[in-house]
């Protein structure tokens, strides 16, 4: 059995790796080592995490996938949350969480009560997932509350453009010698960025 542990941020401006100390003693203290650190920064409400997945393929059956709160794993709607769980299901990864006291029996335990605790933590799981969830869009709903708000005052000034950013990666799609990843991990930007600026180059062609 492997330790496997997961830090996610959402955009490169956070810290992923925030947490990492904290994990590290957590697993410490239960005479358990980390194996591996994935970490990367991705929207947790998108499926689209290659080091999420990456931990998965590595991982064999049993291998814990250690996180700091069940959000950092999922922000996912109903449909990804149950393609997520498929993927970890279908390599026996068990799911041990800070925020999650029930799962802390998985690191070590006899079969019966392991199997005991699994069904526990996958109903715990199911709820704060659903939480992580709504807190998501609740915050999105505001901050658009917000927007339009100000637009209304006439306060809204919208984000200012990095033209510098989105020159540079343009040109490396003009170029065609990157993939969007290269890309995205070379200018420090989101999948959605590349993609905008692709539709762009686009119109401007057609």
């Amino acid at each position: 059995m492997f330790v496997r542990a997961y830090l996610r941020a959402s955009t490169k401006e956070q810290d992923a790796t925030r947490a990492k100390a904290q994990l590290e003693v957590f697993a410490a203290e239960r005479g358990l080592k980390i194996a591996a650190f994935y970490i990367e920064n991705e929207s947790g409400a998108s499926l689209h995490r290659p080091a999420l997945f990456e931990l998965i393929a590595d991982a064999s059956a049993g291998d814990i996938l250690l996180v700091e709160q069940v959000d950092r794993l999922s922000r996912l709607n109903e449909f990804d949350w149950a393609k997520l769980k498929q993927s970890l299901n279908e390599k026996h990864i068990k799911i041990v969480a800070l925020d999650l006291p029930t799962s802390w029996m998985m690191t070590g335990t006899d079969e019966t009560t392991a199997r005991m605790f699994d069904a526990i933590n996958n109903m715990m799981l199911d709820m704060l997932a659903a939480i992580a969830r709504k807190d998501y869009v609740s915050r999105r709903q505001r901050a658009a509350q917000g927007v339009e708000k100000a637009k209304a005052a006439g306060k809204y000034r919208g984000r200012s453009e990095d033209t510098e950013r989105n020159a540079l990666i343009q040109k490396h799609l003009k170029a065609g010698l990157s993939s969007w990843s290269e890309i995205m991990a070379l200018v420090g930007c989101s999948r959605g960025t590349v993609a905008k600026q692709a539709a762009l180059l686009k119109t401007l062609s057609a």
